[in-house]
């Protein structure tokens, strides 16, 4: 009996440990759900940002109403919800964006939100920039192999109790795992090939693991204006230089200010895919009257936070103007078809790899440029006949990139 209740306690720490894991995994779907969605306008525990502040909202309001109201506000205020009409005249009329996220996924977000927040608010801020989504696959193995040392740990242990019940010698940890490769060793080649063909593939995905820490390839945030780069630069052919003014003189391609957008927006209030709605954001963030078509006297305005998408690490170093005006790159070659994407995306990984392959392939654009007239002449004497390109007018060198 007393074996029999041994095993059971066991086995019951085993069962703590994978609801423990999966717990994790739960709470990181909700923080991955609040980063990618949600960030734009709220915080947790840093105050109010466009819309309020988080920390403590599942004590405020219940799960059914927060459900209701993440799913469509616009629906919630109809009915007469008295909460949520007062919301919506707190923050200027100006509806809550509607998610469709399935049970699973509201339920994984109302649970990070539950989390109590105190000193480390640093993964809910906005602004936070982009890293890989979700949990890592680096922190995801850590996982995975302290659940397995636990497990060999737990079942060693019930080997041990199994084995004094009947007298015999019991086995550490280290005894247990020895003996095990050496059984495998002892069975057979094809075992001994089929464990090593596992290794290669565990040793496989850990090290793309590691090489995908930073990479955000298709990384795709929710803006708190939703413009469209398809019907701007798009449908209506706005050049990328006209609102990034920065791309052509200097290291930075900038984020247009309010005004810019107020050029065209003072006297076009309507959008065609999203009505006034959005537009309304740009007028509350600068401060402008839309009926009488006048800026307000002694507005105090708010800055759009804009998520930004597009990073290099810091001991990377580029050069907007370099590439646009004298290597004549198009947008489009980094930054994909910007001109087709209603949500902007990273469209390509931006690591070292792909900026090197792209120097040995692109060919240095001579005609008509004459920044660097004298030694495009020197470079069309030396590599005579051959394609001239960008490694070899000093593309690869460590010194251009890492400073």
């Amino acid at each position: 009996m007393i074996l029999i209740k041994d095993l059971k306690n066991r086995l019951g720490l085993l069962a703590v440990l994978i609801l423990l894991s999966t717990n994790t995994f739960a709470q990181t779907e909700g923080e991955q759900i609040f980063k990618q969605n949600c960030t734009a306008c709220h915080t947790i525990g840093n105050g109010r940002l466009v819309g309020p502040d988080l920390e403590g909202i599942t004590k405020k309001r219940d799960a059914t109403w927060l459900s209701a109201w993440i799913t469509n506000s616009s629906e919630l205020i109809a009915s007469g919800d008295a909460d949520a009409i007062a919301i919506f005249k707190e923050y200027n009329n100006i509806p809550m964006t509607a998610y469709d996220f399935s049970d699973k996924e509201m339920k994984s977000l109302l649970e990070y939100l539950a989390i109590e927040v105190e000193e480390d608010v640093a993964t809910a801020k906005v602004g936070t920039e982009a890293t890989s989504k979700g949990m890592s696959s680096t922190t995801l193995l850590l996982i995975v192999a302290v659940v397995l040392l636990l497990l060999i740990f737990v079942l060693t242990s019930v080997k041990n109790s199994l084995k004094e019940s009947l007298q015999q010698p019991t086995e550490t940890v280290f005894e247990t795992i020895e003996n095990f490769f050496k059984a495998i060793w002892a069975n057979s080649p094809a075992v001994v090939a089929l464990v090593f063909v596992v290794f290669i593939i565990l040793l496989k995905v850990a090290f793309d693991a590691m090489m995908g820490v930073g990479v955000t390839t298709n990384y795709m945030p929710e803006q708190p204006i939703a413009y469209s780069h398809k019907i701007h630069a798009g449908d209506n052919g706005i050049d990328c230089n006209y609102c990034h003014t920065g791309a052509r003189n200097s290291k930075m391609a900038g984020i247009p200010s309010a005004n810019v957008c107020m050029n065209c927006h003072t006297y076009i209030s309507s959008g065609s895919t999203t009505g006034e709605t959005e537009i309304a954001k740009i007028y509350d963030a600068i401060g402008f009257d839309v009926k009488t078509r006048t800026y307000i006297e002694g507005y105090e305005q708010k800055p759009i936070k804009w998520v930004r998408i597009h990073n290099l690490p810091d001991l990377s170093y580029f050069n907007h103007s370099q590439h646009v005006t004298v290597g004549k790159i198009e947008c489009q070659e980094c930054h994909g078809a910007i001109e087709e994407m209603d949500v902007v995306r990273q469209e390509n990984d931006l690591t070292m790899g792909w900026c090197i392959e792209c120097h040995k392939e692109t060919e240095v654009k001579m005609e008509g440029n004459d920044y660097y007239t004298l030694m495009h002449e020197k470079m069309k004497e030396k590599y005579a006949g051959q394609k001239i390109t960008v490694d070899k007018i000093g593309g690869l060198e460590c010194g251009k990139c890492h400073y």
